[in-house]
């Protein structure tokens, strides 16, 4: 028998994207719609078969011709070839070259730290995202072992990759389809098609000839595709598609194909090659402006090279890895599994979430939501009838009987025994049980509300019976339409009673009912979905419901998790729109229905063509395209396996407010890194524009080479704190994207304030302290070593402190130290950082670093300078904050 192993399929799918081509669905959806349309006779012509299958050699020729019945795959990625793509990353080949050619040089500790850096970025990063499994090797497991084929006229088990187009497979109760196929022979047959269409009541099958115009093409009646399984009844028929030509096989294909980039990754591709272009000007700068004025093109170099160090934020690969991972190993401690680092960041700057329905927003269970008379009122004798003939019924309980035999605390066995059965067929929709009950024998009939409808000839209200008069006929069946317009699934409930010498009963007896109300069936919506969901709107995320449901029983449930469903469209009108249409419906559009998977994919990428983050939730195989073309794909725990593999971010737990938790902790590492950004780009920026204007006026370097290293490596370690730190909860209610050009203007904006300190420092040491005497004429050489390291000393201690302390001042849009204070552990980090630079100058290490002890007044001058840039740039940072906004 056909076994489905969804656990095998596809271990690496997160790690790779989907390119989703909407029209090679759309030429195999006509090509299908064709096929449902012709007579057995026409359609076994056309795959050069017949009513009882292929020979062997036809069906081996067919093998040759099609291949085997398998899923594309992908070559697995070695780890050469992993560890080689994540060197590719911008950021990681400029501390390459800064690497290398610190390594050309001789400068072994600039090479060590930044090569460190680099270990460290690369390997966190391949260790974390590995963890999730294979690559795409294991996606053809996805069905095993044999499915039961005609083959030389004679039923057999036949291997799953040896199944091709022109074999007639039999299907019965618990089978995997296959292949694609179209059935010739069908009774009571129903398929859960849920994980491929999103529609979470099973769907009948036939045998009839499809009518395809106006129709999905998970519609057609006499079609069945691969990865739905059989819930009820027994059929056979023809398959049409195998391996990567099915639809399954083709949504298999986009999943392993390559992934845009993401907001994250445009983020910090965007604002690394901000800093490389501002590297090679200043770096080009300082280099030429050295060289010529002191005309030593080594010592030029050496310097050049410091400042490229210093300019380049090393600790940033670092800073992202270890804030991506805390936010995911927080996030684990509330049930959420983080398969990619960089869907933290995607998660928090997401404005949109498109969300499948069944399984997400739903319990993917079906239950019987109302039992009630034919004018509305509740009705235990409505419940208790309908939970008899489910009870004694010999044939397949179906997920309603199911539902109905929930209600365990109705103890029918002592109340009443089984007599006889009529058994359900498609012509007449219903099916009966007979019981003795109450001294009579009781046929009790449940069914289609139509087809019950017209055996009935009264009807009954509380105990009384009255006759159906065709007059109240449309009163009667008002809250049948009620129910049914609320999205529910109605099935009529009607009896009829016989003396007990008749024992044996046939459908001739279904005449003359009492029709006695009717039982209503849903799939509810999670008890958090509401909350979750309201959650997310107050964080500034809309959100958009994409499913493969139809309209009534969308609107029912969104109805009842609070979302609007004023703007609907169907994958119908979605299809009929032009490009342009289509672009203003998925913007405006807040509910889309009798989607395709492809639609789904295609209302993804209209979103985040026009500047959307998106992400999408679900739970299903039809779900996975959309998952890889959003900028975040998140499944639930309820999820077929396809999905979950798909998927970025995994709730583990049924609670969806666990959406609004993980958004915010993704905004809070988001807002962390980005501090680090922003302090490391503007204190950098404005050292080395200090770099250019010292290096022009000075006769000596402003700083040694090895001093400008090390004042970068410390204040490097200051900012190791910084995942640690708390965000302003003011950030926090809003997504938050990469925004490279207000990075930009803060960095232009508050970098050249440490310039204003920095030149004054100048001034201080040159003109108050004497080093201007450097170039006086008589001077000694010792006395000119002494001068050129008091200088050296006096910038390297302003420098470190303005740039150390000034991180509590930029790290929040409040008044620092008093509204808003950092984390212990970056308050500990920065003021260890401040104590070894006041340290240093007096230390033993002082004469091997180029340096000498400060006269003491020269800290009373460091403190009025530190006082007044904290007050300067608090005053430039709000006035920025309040014109270009914090994003």
């Amino acid at each position: 028998m056909l076994k489905l192993n969804f656990h095998a399929i596809t271990k690496n799918l997160f790690n790779k994207s989907a390119e989703v081509i909407g029209g090679e669905f759309t030429e195999l959806e006509k090509k299908y719609k064709g096929l449902s349309s012709l007579d057995q006779e026409k359609l076994l012509a056309e795959f050069g078969s017949s009513a009882v299958g292929l020979s062997g050699p036809v069906a081996h020729a067919a093998l040759e011709k099609y291949g085997p019945n398998e899923l594309s795959q992908t070559p697995k990625k070695t780890f050469i070839r992993d560890i080689y793509d994540r060197l590719k990353n911008p950021l990681v080949i400029q501390l390459l070259v800064i690497c290398s050619v610190s390594l050309f040089m001789g400068d072994i500790r600039s090479a060590v730290v930044v090569g460190g850096m680099i270990v460290l970025s690369v390997a966190l990063s391949y260790f974390q995202e590995s963890r999730s499994g294979k690559a795409m090797e294991d996606l053809r497991a996805i069905i095993e072992t044999t499915c039961t084929a005609l083959r030389d006229g004679k039923e057999a088990e036949v291997p799953l990759d040896d199944l091709v187009p022109g074999d007639v497979v039999v299907l019965q109760v618990g089978s995997i389809i296959p292949a694609d196929l179209i059935l010739f022979s069908a009774r009571d047959f129903y398929l859960n098609q849920s994980a491929l269409t999103g529609e979470s009541m099973p769907v009948e099958k036939t045998a009839s000839v499809s009518v395809a115009a106006g129709k999905a093409v998970f519609e057609l009646e006499n079609m069945c595709f691969q990865g739905a399984n059989v819930v009820s009844g027994y059929a056979r028929g023809l398959v049409i598609a195998t391996g990567g030509a099915t639809y399954l096989g083709k949504m298999a294909k986009q999943l392993t194909a390559a992934h845009g980039e993401t907001g994250f990754d445009k983020g910090v591709n965007g604002f690394t090659w901000l800093m490389i272009r501002l590297m090679l000007v200043m770096v080009s700068a300082v280099f030429l402006i050295v060289g010529f004025t002191k005309g030593d093109w080594i010592s030029a170099l050496l310097f050049g090279l410091a400042v490229a160090v210093g300019l380049t934020p090393e600790m940033l690969p670092m800073i992202i890895t270890v804030n991506l991972s805390k936010g995911a190993l927080a996030m684990s401690r509330k049930k959420v599994i983080i398969k990619k680092l960089s869907a933290i960041q995607n998660f928090g700057a997401m404005d949109v979430l498109c969300t499948d329905k069944t399984g997400t927003l739903t319990q993917d269970r079906i239950i019987l939501e109302k039992y009630v008379d034919v004018t509305g009122r509740k009705d235990e004798e409505t419940l208790r009838y309908a939970y008899m003939n489910s009870f004694y019924q010999t044939g397949l309980k179906n997920l309603l009987d199911r539902a109905v035999l929930a209600h365990s605390d109705l103890d029918v066995e002592r109340a009443c025994k089984k007599v006889d059965e009529i058994p359900f067929d498609f012509s007449r929709k219903r099916m009966s049980v007979v019981v003795e009950y109450e001294g009579k024998h009781v046929l009790i009939t449940k069914g289609a509300v139509d087809d019950v409808y017209k055996s009935c000839s009264r009807y009954q209200v509380d105990d009384e019976v009255f006759e159906l008069e065709e007059m109240i006929s449309s009163d009667l069946m008002e809250d049948y339409a009620s129910l049914s317009s609320q999205g529910y699934r109605v099935l009529a409930i009607a009896y009829r009673e016989f003396e007990t010498s008749k024992t044996v009963f046939s459908t001739a007896d279904e005449t003359g009912l009492i029709l006695l109300g009717y039982i209503a069936f849903l799939d509810p919506p999670k008890e958090t979905s509401s909350a979750a969901l309201k959650a997310l709107s107050e964080l500034g995320v809309a959100v958009k419901v994409l499913t493969g449901d139809n309209e009534l029983v969308t609107r029912k449930v969104c109805a009842d998790v609070g979302l609007s469903t004023e703007k609907l469209f169907t994958g119908a009108q979605l299809a009929a729109f032009t490009p342009e249409e289509f672009d203003r419906s998925a913007s405006s559009g807040e509910v889309f229905v009798r989607l395709t998977p492809s639609q789904k994919e295609e209302i993804i990428s209209s979103l985040r063509r026009q500047g959307r983050v998106v992400g999408f939730m679900g739970d299903g195989i039809n779900d996975a395209p959309a998952m890889k073309a959003a900028d975040v794909g998140i499944s639930v725990d309820t999820a077929v396996d396809i999905a979950k593999e798909s998927a970025d971010i995994i709730l583990l737990e049924k609670s969806l407010l666990v959406l609004e938790q993980g958004v915010l902790e993704c905004r809070k590492v988001f807002g962390n890194i980005t501090k680090y950004i922003k302090m490391g780009a503007s204190s950098n920026f404005g050292n080395m524009f200090s770099v250019i204007g010292a290096s022009y006026f000075l006769p000596f370097l402003p700083m040694a080479p090895a001093q400008v290293l090390l004042n970068n490596l410390l204040y490097d370690f200051s900012q190791a704190g910084i995942p640690t730190d708390s965000v302003d909860p003011e950030y926090l209610k809003a997504p938050r994207k990469w925004n490279i050009s207000n990075i930009r203007k803060f960095m232009f904006f508050i970098g050249p304030i440490s310039s204003i300190f920095d030149y004054l420092t100048f001034f201080l040491m040159l003109y108050f302290y004497n080093c201007a005497a450097f170039s006086a004429a008589g001077t000694a050489l010792g006395t000119k070593v002494y001068l050129e390291k008091l200088f050296h000393t006096g910038w390297f201690v302003e420098s470190l402190l303005t740039q150390t302390l000034i991180v509590h001042v930029i790290r929040t849009r409040r008044l620092p130290f008093i509204q808003s204070r950092a984390s212990l552990a970056m308050t500990v980090a920065t003021l260890s950082v401040v104590a070894v630079g006041i340290y240093l100058p007096h230390s033993r290490f002082a004469d091997y670093l180029g340096f000498v002890a400060l006269p003491a007044s020269y800290w009373a001058w460091l403190a009025l300078f530190l006082l007044s840039y904290t007050v300067i740039t608090h005053s430039v940072k709000t006035w920025f904050y309040s014109k270009f906004g914090d994003d």
